[in-house]
């Protein structure tokens, strides 16, 4: 199985659906707490939904139990905690919510994680890809980041 995940920002539209379209994601699953920041440009929910729709044929679903607690994302924005401290907190967030038996295998087949984060190495949604991964036994999931191209 593959999964994908992918941040919006630091990415012009085009270079973000292109990513999508061409690597074959058929679902985006976004896992932002808010998905309707005005700081979201073209991710906003709705606007997505549309252009996911229009551009690539892409799926769109919101599932906000895949992302981390305001409580949790706070400790590490804004008070400014360790990523350690974070992932800890947020994996024992994914634990107490099962969300491996809470959704079927099926639906991350060829699904891109979403969230705002530019890279994936401090973000929740490179953290739900990993746990389900290991929580779902007898299941191969090669997970991809997509990240622009660097200029050759």
């Amino acid at each position: 199985m593959k999964l994908f995940t992918i941040g919006f920002t630091q990415k012009s539209a085009e270079t973000f659906f292109t990513q999508l379209k061409e690597s074959g994601v058929r679902t985006l699953i976004d896992t932002r707490l808010n998905n309707r920041s005005q700081l979201s440009g073209f991710a906003k929910q709705h606007d997505l939904r549309y252009f996911l729709r229009e551009i690539g044929k892409i799926d769109y679903l919101y599932l906000p139990q895949l992302a981390p607690t305001q409580d949790i994302r706070d400790a590490f924005k804004k008070e400014k905690g360790t990523w350690e401290a974070y992932e800890r907190s947020f994996r024992a967030l994914m634990l107490a919510r099962k969300i491996e038996e809470k959704f079927p295998p099926e639906l991350f087949e060829n699904a891109c994680l979403l969230c705002s984060e530019h890279k994936p190495h401090h973000c929740h949604r490179r953290l739900v890809a990993e746990y389900l991964r290991e929580k779902w036994d007898g299941i191969n999931i090669e997970i991809e980041h997509l990240q622009p191209r660097d200029p050759a």
